[in-house]
This record gives C-alpha cells, sequence and structure tokens, in this order.
C-alpha cells in the first residue's frame, strides 16, 4: 500500500506525534499484522496530550492517505471508456481498490488486538468531541473509522443481555455510572429498577464482553405513566399487578460510548426490546418512552421569551397567542411586577424561579399554553438539517414513533434538574407494533445472552 509523502513544506510536527504518526506509516507500509506495533500505537494516544490530537489529525489525514499519482492513470481511463463498454464495470473496480484509503487498512487490524474496538470507538469519540475545535475538516478521517465501525456493529457482533437483581455486580454498577438521563446516588436505587415490573436491557459487543455500549431501562404499567416521579419513587407492584400490566414505558437509554454516536443502535435496541418484551409478556401490547425534553426552557423558550427569537420558527411576538385573552389578563394581573410589560415578560422572570410549581393557580393558567409550546417546539422547530431541533425529539421520530399533544406531560418531571432544562414537561413518544414489524426485517440477527 503506498503511503502519501509529506510535502517539503509540511509543518514541522511535535515528537508525539511524529512518533505515533511513524507507528502508523509502519503498521501500512508492512502490510503484516503487528500486535506489538498496534498496541504501542493505542498506549501511546492514550497518553497524547489533548491539545495535540488535531494535529495528529491532520498527519492522519496527509501522511495517511491515497496519493494522486496512484488514481490517476485509471480514472484517466474510466473517462475514456463510454458505459456500455464491458471494460467500464472492471475499470471501476480498479479504482475501488486503488483508492482504499490506509486508514482504512490500519483501523481494521485493530479487530484482533485486545482492547481495539475500545480504542476505536474512543477515537471516534474524540473525533466527534474536538471536529469544531481542530480548525481542519476531518470528514475524511472519521468516515473512514465509521465505515469500519459499521460493519462491526452488525450480524452476529451484538448480544441482547437483560440485566437482572442476579446479574453480576460490574454490570449492574456499569447501568448506575453510565444513567444519565435520571442519574443515581447510589447502587441501591439500581435494586428499584430491576424486578418483575422493572426491566433493564443492554447490547453488548462481541469484542467488548465485559462493557455494554448502550442499554435501556423499562417500567412496566397499566397505561401511559406520564411522571417520572411515579416510575423512580413508587414501590414495586405485585405479582397481580405485573400480569395486568398492559404499557412498557421506556424511561431512560443511555450510550455508553460517545464513538458510537449517530449510528443507529438506539432503534436497534428499542426494536428488539420491543419484540422481546412482546413475545415473553403478551399482556403489554402498547409501547411508549417517558422522555424528557433537553433545552426546552433554557436554550428554547428563555431565549424566545427575552428577544433572541431570530434563529427560531417560534417568534416572541407570537408567545401570547398560545395564551386566552381572560388567562393573559388573569396572569398579568396576578402575578405580573410592575416592569412586565406583557406576558413574555412574566414568563421570562417566572419560570426562572424554581418555586413557581407550588403556586396552583399559576400552575394551572400556564398548563394548557405551555403544552401547546412545547408541542411546538417538538414538532416543528428543526435544525439546519431539517430535523427536529431536540435531540431526544429527533432520536424517536427519526427512528419511526409518533407524537401527538397528548403525549405532551405537564410537570412529568418536578425536579430542580427538570425545571431548569424543560419546566418540568416530558414527552411520551409512541412505538406501534406495526413499526415492530417494519424494522424487525432489517435488524434480526440480535441474539440474547
Amino acid at each position: 500500500m503506498a503511503i502519501r509523502k509529506p510535502h517539503p513544506n509540511a509543518e514541522v510536527l511535535s515528537r508525539e506525534v511524529s512518533e505515533l504518526i511513524q507507528l502508523m506509516v509502519e503498521v501500512v507500509s508492512q502490510q503484516l499484522y503487528d500486535p506489538r506495533k498496534l498496541q504501542k500505537i493505542t498506549a501511546s494516544y492514550y497518553t497524547l496530550p489533548p491539545e495535540r490530537k488535531p494535529e495528529l489529525y491532520k498527519a492522519m489525514l496527509t501522511m495517511l492517505e491515497t496519493p494522486k499519482g496512484r488514481i490517476e492513470p485509471v480514472l484517466k481511463e474510466i473517462l475514456r471508456t463510454i458505459q456500455s463498454d464491458p471494460s467500464y464495470g472492471r475499470l471501476l473496480s480498479d479504482l475501488r481498490l486503488l483508492a482504499r484509503s490506509p486508514r482504512l487498512d490500519l483501523f481494521r487490524q485493530f479487530a484482533n488486538v485486545p482492547g481495539g474496538l475500545k480504542f476505536l470507538l474512543d477515537f471516534r469519540g474524540d473525533l466527534l468531541s474536538d471536529r469544531f475545535k481542530a480548525g481542519l475538516d476531518v470528514t475524511a478521517l472519521e468516515s473512514d473509522v465509521t465505515f469500519l465501525l459499521d460493519s462491526w456493529f452488525q450480524q452476529g457482533f451484538l448480544l441482547l443481555q437483560e440485566i437482572t437483581l442476579d446479574s453480576p455486580y460490574r454490570q449492574i454498577k456499569v447501568i448506575k455510572e453510565h444513567d444519565m438521563v435520571h442519574p443515581m446516588t447510589n447502587l441501591e436505587e439500581m435494586g428499584g429498577r430491576l424486578g418483575k415490573d422493572r426491566m433493564c436491557f443492554a447490547l453488548y459487543h462481541r469484542l467488548m464482553p465485559q462493557e455494554p455500549v448502550i442499554f435501556i431501562e423499562v417500567a412496566l404499567t397499566r397505561g401511559i405513566t406520564r411522571s417520572i416521579t411515579q416510575i423512580l419513587t413508587s414501590e414495586k407492584i405485585g405479582e397481580q399487578d405485573s400480569i395486568d400490566a398492559d404499557t412498557a414505558v421506556f424511561y431512560s437509554i443511555n450510550n455508553t460510548q460517545h464513538g458510537l454516536t449517530g449510528m443507529g443502535l438506539g432503534k436497534v435496541l428499542i426494536g428488539q426490546v420491543v419484540d422481546y418484551i412482546k413475545n415473553a409478556r403478551p399482556n403489554i401490547k402498547n409501547f411508549s418512552t417517558l422522555s424528557p425534553l433537553p433545552g426546552f426552557w433554557k436554550r428554547y423558550l428563555k431565549k424566545i421569551v427575552k428577544g433572541e427569537d431570530h434563529s427560531f420558527n417560534l417568534k416572541r411576538l407570537q408567545v401570547p397567542s398560545f395564551f386566552p385573552k381572560k388567562t393573559q389578563e388573569l396572569l398579568m394581573n396576578k402575578f405580573a411586577d410592575p416592569e412586565h410589560k406583557d406576558i413574555g415578560d412574566l414568563l421570562a422572570a417566572s419560570l426562572e424561579d424554581p418555586r413557581w410549581p407550588q403556586n396552583e393557580e399559576f400552575r394551572e393558567l400556564i398548563k394548557k399554553p405551555l403544552i401547546e409550546i412545547a408541542y411546538h417546539y417538538v414538532t416543528e422547530e428543526k435544525n439546519e438539517k431539517r430535523n427536529p431541533l431536540n435531540p431526544v425529539a429527533s432520536f424517536h421520530l427519526s427512528n419511526g414513533a409518533s407524537v401527538t399533544q397528548q403525549c405532551i406531560d405537564f410537570l412529568a418531571n418536578p425536579s430542580p434538574r427538570g425545571l431548569e432544562e424543560s419546566c418540568g414537561i416530558m414527552v411520551n413518544y409512541i412505538y406501534s407494533l406495526h413499526w415492530l414489524a417494519q424494522i424487525k426485517r432489517g435488524i434480526p440477527w440480535i441474539t440474547l445472552k
């Protein structure tokens, strides 16, 4: 495999990066599996100072790249050949082989190194975190490692496992430490999330059997639960109640590997868990989430009511339209300060105070308008790719879940964190059995440990 040589005027590399990139070049050039050098690469990478990593990315993009002269002859021949010519397909095949990234050859060798998969996940995670800091386009580098990871997280590599009270201590501890949606302060809390009516499922990769890559927590209930407090603090239901449960509520899904962000494993996990529960508990007919709405207050509504609405579909002048005239008058007469000119000023001040849910009258007056604004946020606010602006909404809706205004749950999470993030609002995203039938055809290959 030919390696692109650095330009004579290329920047001088730091000692750490120079030694690391030289190791990588040697591994690719030798075209031989050398576990000693691969392990040295991983060890050197983990000790590389964070500020040096953009330098490494740039070196990999320039020194581990297909030389232009290698593909030019076949490119010229392709351009001279008409598509109906029998040799056209062969030329394209030659081009694919010649243009193959040397970085891909390097990354592929880590499959046989202990800790190699974890290294690639960490490497991609760092790339995702640093791509805006690096000051250069790392798309080609990320594409190489993503292509490889995508092939490794396919048929035969993933195992679904239910985490129970009988699971090894280490497995339960990992789940506890990685739950970022509803963090636990101690391991005993994890016991309250496992049992007849509380379940947890995790996906494991065969090359990382000790650490889940993603997991989901489920509550079995009668009807769709609209309060996280009811799930996290209520006592476990009895045997008969468990039998009578008709709904599985997914209330916490966590990716333990930043390097897997955006690779669709959440959809895979939900689909497999729905299928498992449907078969193991035939009485469960409904599948819903109870999801947070991060950013609804701090990064959305708060900005709008303060006039910082240029990047949103909803404008400040439109906010009063969600409040009936009589409701506006009651709110302004009873709760507004002299400096509050309109309902927007009142919301900006009142919702910033975590004590607002304690006032029953105020709470009831803003309930319906706040639900409608939250529904607008979930369904109408889009990012530059025309996906839902809220990342949780984007995740579930892109997976095929549905949502209606009745799915917006007012004060479902009245904790300080819930109020600060989303005014306590949560959302039920509904997964239908029709959706399961559709995706089962695409992911029938995960086995249950």
